[in-house]
């Protein structure tokens, strides 16, 4: 993959969110420049699924859904990583989504 490319920077950041904390499309966009590709951030994720290093399990939606989780195998995968990784899940969204959200901002 190109090192230039979008999905790839995007799979950069990706590799740097926490164990048990989760980010957003939208995020992920802004920290790369990006603001307004937070749909793009997501079609990478939807292609990461090949890509064992990276934890796209920990990306959601702006409001702690599981937006992607239609993308890992089983029905539940996704849910199942995040609760491996102490993230509460109730009714497909993440509980208490503003303790487990990591901003790449932040990161710095």
């Amino acid at each position: 993959m190109d090192n230039n490319s979008f999905f790839y920077k995007v799979y950069e950041v990706v590799k740097k969110i926490p164990t048990g904390r989760v980010t957003s499309y939208g995020a992920i966009a802004q920290y790369l420049g990006s603001g307004k590709s937070a749909r793009v951030v997501g079609w990478a994720m939807n292609a990461a699924h090949n890509l064992p290093e990276v934890p796209a399990h920990r990306v959601v939606n702006r409001v702690g859904l599981l937006t992607g989780k239609h993308h890992f195998q089983g029905t539940n995968l996704m849910q199942q990583l995040l609760e491996n990784e102490g993230v509460l899940i109730e009714a497909n969204k993440i509980v208490h989504f503003k303790k487990h959200f990591w901003d790449p901002n932040e990161s710095l």
